[in-house]
This record gives structure tokens, sequence and C-alpha cells, in this order.
């Protein structure tokens, strides 16, 4: 259990930062707010892997992770875009 959410934590923070390097611009979110929507996005990421039946493959599970930074570049997004800007 402590070890899926430590793991949680750390693959949430890998794609909540590679999403905010794909999206083009400056984001004005914080960091732990980029780990938050990561950790979120690897979350459903991981459930709509299993409902469809390729959340546990072998070997590294790309299509899971790939449907994780989709998603965190979409929650990444949105929270951008709802923040008002510092300027």
């Amino acid at each position: 259990m402590i070890g899926s959410i430590i793991s949680a934590v750390i693959i949430g923070a890998i794609i909540g930062g590679l999403a905010r390097l794909i999206l083009p611009g400056r984001q004005n979110i914080s960091w732990s707010l980029t780990v938050i929507v990561g950790i979120v996005a690897a979350l459903i990421g991981t459930l709509i892997a299993y409902w469809l039946g390729f959340a546990n493959t072998r070997g590294i599970d790309w299509w899971e992770h790939i449907l994780q930074l989709v998603l965190a570049i979409i929650g990444v997004g949105a929270v951008a875009s709802r923040r008002p800007s510092s300027q």
C-alpha cells in the first residue's frame, strides 16, 4: 500500500513535469500544484487503462503512461488557464 502511494507520487511528479515541458508558453502554477495534477492524472490514467484492459502488461506499460501524460497535459493546461497571470 505505501509502495503504491510512493510510486504514484513519483510517477505523478514525472508526468506533471513532462506535461509542463510539453505545453507551450509559461504556466502560472506552482510545482506542487503541477505534481498534484500529475498524481491525479496518473491515478485516473491507470484506472482508465485498467478498464480498457492494458494496465498490466509485460515490461513497461507504455500505453498507460502515454494516457497518463495526455491527461496531465490536459489537467495542467486547464489549471493554468483558470489561474490569473502575474504580469
